[in-house]
């Protein structure tokens, strides 16, 4: 797809939001299954299922990325999309645009050795390279819609509501503590 193509697509999307604004709530969706030791498969709309693991060290076969990487995999491509999109839209040209993703954990938290210490990531850093033809001031425009409107970067940034629901063989299960709900 072009740039061109991005453009006319995101443009025809917005016209529709603004002529139909219920049509931009939208509920987008994974279904994933533990398979054996720590690998899990995850399928998303009619993609094939594809594998998640852990590395070695975590008791994992190191044959597929793992969720926390999968997160930092999800920011920097979020970013790139972003980029592309709004520059197409704002009639920027784009030659390239990279991004070297950086999340940082301390185990201790994840094994439960220190309770001071959060199981996630306790930082995220992100150095994105753009290669454009454009003025200073529209890549600096650039920059700041994409750095306030990329949904992954949000999510991250934002605190999110997150809730769940656990069943035991099939039947509602209570937790003792959840930091889920």
């Amino acid at each position: 797809m072009s740039q061109a193509s991005v453009r006319t697509a995101l443009l025809n999307t917005i016209e529709g939001i603004k002529n139909n604004p219920a049509m931009s709530g939208v509920v987008f969706r994974a279904d994933t299954a533990w398979e054996e030791d720590v690998r899990c498969s995850a399928k998303i709309r009619d993609f094939a299922p594809f594998t998640i693991d852990e590395p070695l060290e975590l008791g994992g076969q190191d044959s597929a990325a793992n969720p926390v990487e999968l997160v930092l995999v999800a920011l920097g491509t979020c970013q790139e999309i972003m980029y592309s999109a709004y520059a197409s839209v704002m009639d920027i040209p784009l030659e390239a645009v990279s991004v070297k993703v950086r999340g940082y954990l301390d185990l201790k938290g994840m094994f439960g050795l220190d309770e001071s210490i959060a199981p996630g990531f306790s930082r995220i850093t992100f150095d994105t390279e753009i290669t454009s033809s454009a003025d200073s001031k529209n890549i600096s425009e650039l920059i700041h819609v994409v750095e306030n409107h990329c949904p992954v970067l949000d999510i991250l940034v934002q605190a999110q509501s997150v809730t769940g629901k656990v069943k035991v063989n099939g039947q509602a299960h209570t937790a003792l503590s959840s930091s889920a709900a």
